[in-house]
């Protein structure tokens, strides 16, 4: 399916590009901290609402 140079230059590529989102993400977490405080919340919202609908949808099959 894969040949062997397909095979890893995937997996250096994986591993080089989580590298790089790791190292942006320390780099700005001073920013992340001040500009997006309480966005923990949109998220606990968001996926309430997805359990929500899942559980309407399960209670009316």
């Amino acid at each position: 399916m894969f040949t062997k140079g397909q095979l890893v230059f995937g997996i250096l590529f994986a591993i080089l590009f989580i590298g790089v989102l790791i190292y942006a993400y320390r780099k700005d977490i001073q920013l992340h901290k001040k500009h997006y405080k309480g966005s923990i919340w949109v998220l606990i919202a968001f996926i309430s609402f997805i359990l929500f609908i899942v559980t309407i949808k399960w209670l009316f099959q």
